[in-house]
């Protein structure tokens, strides 16, 4: 099948703000057209990192360097480390080595990580450069990728330094996901679970039935639920683009307990998947015992996880550690732990003033 034949679009409708993600097999070497296409500039910026560089940053430059003047290729060390002040500066002072300008645009290629970090750059950078995503794990294909949240972390919490920077467009190639390690790719499948949870009762339904065909990767399965999640995503995200009505932080659904267990781990024995796949049912059983589900739910969520090869038993880490990250979670209101609860499949809404007694009590059910 050629990359043209197995390809689907999403729009993310913010008006001026528009841009596509195309999602295809095969499809990576189009990188310089699509960019070319949707934005003026005579230098392009690959940041990648050391993972990712010969594997898909090296194919893309190339696929740019038809399309545009200059190209040039920077690349830092793999790992959530990496998105930190630190980092961001010395990608700024290299950005002032190249002669970056406003005529230069910033491409993202790897994972989370990268995306965040690169996005946080090039919003940052000459206030604000042309910036795409070029995502190379399910995660950020799924997730990060779209939508437009860049940033870097502090040492004492994750993602509190960051913007709203929107791409200009997003390249997702399945392809990339077979050089993905199976923790890596596993990791992903948690944030395709949570779309089904938190917006879409069939899609879960869906990912229950194809269980054998996800875990093998199959690139037209993997095509299908890649392009599902992106339309939930961009449905949320054009309603609610800076989470200000409160309707985006549905997407967060898990977080609250998986940042927390990220932190009080030092972001290292835990990727952010296998947090958000323990955090979601860490939330589930908050649901369950404040009286909003029933544990037909939970049981369902954790059958999936489990099915998929995700972790779901709380780690080993002191509960008050936990519950002092959970107040510094950015959901936090007037010093108010707030968590997403889901009511039934499909569904999950903002819970206000969850008492810490209670989280600390699900902590101690694993």
């Amino acid at each position: 099948m050629t990359a043209s034949a197995a390809r689907n679009s999403v729009q993310v409708s913010l008006h001026e703000r528009d841009y596509d993600i195309d999602i295809g097999v095969g499809n990576l070497p189009d990188t310089g057209a699509f960019a070319a296409h949707r934005a003026a500039f005579s230098h392009a910026v690959v940041i990648s990192d050391e993972h990712v560089h010969a594997l898909h940053a090296t194919k893309v430059v190339t696929s740019l360097e038809a399309h545009c003047q200059r190209v040039d290729l920077l690349t830092v060390e793999a790992g959530e480390k990496s998105k930190s002040i630190e980092q961001a500066q010395g990608l700024w002072n290299k950005l002032l080595q190249l002669k970056t300008d406003r005529k230069s645009a910033i491409i993202a290629v790897g994972g989370g990580v990268i995306g965040d970090l690169a996005g946080f750059v090039a919003a940052t950078f000459a206030r604000g450069l042309t910036f795409f995503q070029v995502p190379t794990t399910l995660l950020a294909q799924v997730d990060s990728s779209v939508g437009g949240k860049v940033g870097i972390n502090l040492p004492e919490a994750k993602n509190m330094i960051g913007a709203f920077w929107q791409p200009r467009g997003v390249v997702i190639d399945v392809r990339v996901l077979e050089t993905l390690p199976p923790r890596e790719y596993r990791a992903g499948l948690a944030e395709v679970v949570k779309y089904g949870v938190i917006l879409d009762a069939s899609f879960f339904e869906l990912l229950e039935e194809n269980i054998t065909d996800i875990n093998r990767r199959d690139p037209h399965i993997l095509r299908a639920i890649i392009t599902r999640c992106c339309e939930l995503k961009a449905e949320v995200v054009a309603q609610d683009e800076r989470e200000e009505s409160g309707l985006r932080a549905v997407l967060n659904y898990g977080h609250t307990f998986c940042h927390a267990f990220e932190y009080v781990t030092g972001y290292g024995q835990l990727l952010h998947g296998e947090a958000v796949s323990i955090g979601m049912l860490c939330a589930s059983r908050l649901a369950e015992k404040v009286g909003r589900i029933d544990n037909t739910l939970t049981k369902r969520q954790e059958q999936l996880l489990v099915a998929l090869g995700l972790p779901t038993a709380v780690p080993n880490v002191d509960h008050d550690d936990v519950i002092m990250a959970m107040q510094r979670d950015k959901k936090v209101a007037h010093g108010k732990l707030r968590f997403v609860l889901p009511t039934q499949l499909g569904h999950v809404e903002l819970v206000d003033d969850i008492k810490p007694e209670l989280a600390r009590e699900i902590l101690q059910q694993t």
